[in-house]
C-alpha cells in the first residue's frame, strides 16, 4: 500500500469519530504514518459528521482534496451522496442502507433523494449493507460503526489481529464484546462482497 485516503461520514451519534480512531490506530500499529481530521458540525443535533483518515509511509496533511479519496465509509445513504465529491473515479463506497432525514427534509425545505445508493452506483463501486440489522444481531443497534469498520477491514489489507487488539485497547469493557461481534459480522459481509 502506497497511500490510503478514507472519508468516514454519518450523522451525530453514529460513531464516526470512534471509527476513524480505530482505523487510525490500526494503521499506526501496522507501521504507517497517519493523519486525521474531524469535523463535528451539529453532531449533538443529528447533523453531519465526517472524518478524513490518511495513511501512507509519510503523510503531510490531514486534508483529503476533492477527488482524492480511495474509500468512503458512509453510515447513512444521504451522507454517502454528500461526501461523494471527495472520491477518486475508481473509489469504493461502503454504505449503510439507512435513511435518516436531515432537518431540511423534516421541515419540508428539501426532499430526500429517491435512491442515493443507485445514484452512487453510476459512478463508483458501492457495497451497500444493512448495518443496522447486523448491529442488532450483534446485540446493539448502535454498533453500526464497527460493522462498517469490519467490512472495511477486508479491503484495507491490515492483519486481522491488529483490528481486534486495537478495539480491545480503545473500547470500554462493557461494550467490547458487542462491538467485536459487530466487527466480525461486518468482516463476513465484506468477504461476501469481495468474493
Amino acid at each position: 500500500m502506497s497511500r490510503l485516503d478514507i472519508v468516514i461520514a454519518g450523522v451525530g451519534g453514529q460513531g464516526v469519530l470512534l471509527a476513524s480512531e480505530i482505523i487510525s490506530n490500526v494503521a499506526l500499529a501496522a507501521g504507517y504514518d497517519v493523519k486525521k481530521s474531524e469535523i463535528h458540525g451539529m453532531a449533538q443535533r443529528g447533523g453531519s459528521v465526517f472524518s478524513f483518515v490518511r495513511i501512507a509511509e509519510k503523510v503531510y496533511s490531514p486534508i483529503i482534496p476533492a477527488g482524492g479519496a480511495d474509500f468512503l465509509l458512509a453510515f447513512e445513504e444521504l451522507e454517502a451522496l454528500r461526501y461523494a465529491p471527495y472520491l477518486k473515479p475508481q473509489a469504493r463506497i461502503i454504505v449503510n442502507t439507512q435513511k435518516i432525514s436531515p432537518i431540511t427534509v423534516l421541515s419540508g425545505a428539501a426532499s430526500y433523494p429517491e435512491d442515493p445508493v443507485e445514484m452512487l452506483k453510476e459512478h463508483f463501486t458501492v457495497y451497500p449493507v444493512d448495518a443496522v440489522s447486523l448491529a442488532k444481531e450483534a446485540g446493539n443497534a448502535k454498533a453500526v460503526n464497527t460493522v462498517i469498520v469490519g467490512m472495511f477491514s477486508v479491503f484495507a489489507g491490515f492483519e486481522r489481529r491488529l483490528w481486534k487488539e486495537t478495539m480491545k485497547r480503545l473500547l470500554p469493557p462493557k461494550i467490547l464484546d458487542v462491538n467485536l461481534k459487530a466487527f466480525e459480522l461486518g468482516v463476513s459481509a465484506g468477504e461476501r462482497n469481495e468474493a
